[in-house]
């Protein structure tokens, strides 16, 4: 039987231990079978870890892009809350690209939330000023100068809030 001696030439004598050779290969062939295993474990691991790494980079970029739109919607809401009766056909223009964008960004799970009566929560909330106002509990939004944000109910941006004391 030939056995392989060194990379390139045979020991073409039998080995003097057919038992012995065979529990040999036998432990050669597991460890090359765990090696694979491993290996293959390995990529499923790596496979796994690019994914995810792709995933974190796309949302990156995305919140790279939405939040100056973010801005945009800002200035249309302000365009909306300070024009008059006159400016009617201006108006239902704004209104229509303001609402398209709002669509956009609750297609991406993206959504305003709602301050104004709600207690302040410095998680979702920038103070900008603390305002009198017996009216309501201190601690209280009064007033939402730039509206927040979630993200797949993630903050994305966080609003600038009057509050009461």
């Amino acid at each position: 039987m030939a056995t392989l001696t060194n990379e390139h030439e045979y020991n073409l004598l039998p080995p003097r231990d057919l038992a012995e050779e065979i529990e040999r290969l036998h432990e050669n062939l597991r460890d090359e079978c765990d090696q694979h295993l491993r290996t293959l474990a390995d990529f499923k691991n790596y496979r796994r870890r690019v994914e995810r790494d792709g995933n974190k980079l796309t949302e990156e970029v995305k919140r790279e892009i939405i939040l100056p739109l973010l801005d945009i919607i800002d200035d249309l809401e302000k365009i909306l809350q300070w024009t008059t009766d006159r400016e009617k056909t201006v108006v239902k223009s704004v209104q229509i690209i303001h609402q398209k964008l709002l669509v956009l960004l609750e297609a991406q799970e993206i959504r305003p939330f709602d301050s104004v009566g709600e207690l302040f929560t410095p998680v979702l909330h920038e103070a900008v000023a603390v305002v009198e106002q017996e009216e309501v509990k201190p601690g209280t939004v009064v007033d939402d100068l730039r509206r927040g944000y979630l993200w797949k109910n993630e903050l994305l941006r966080p609003a600038q809030v009057r509050v009461a004391e």
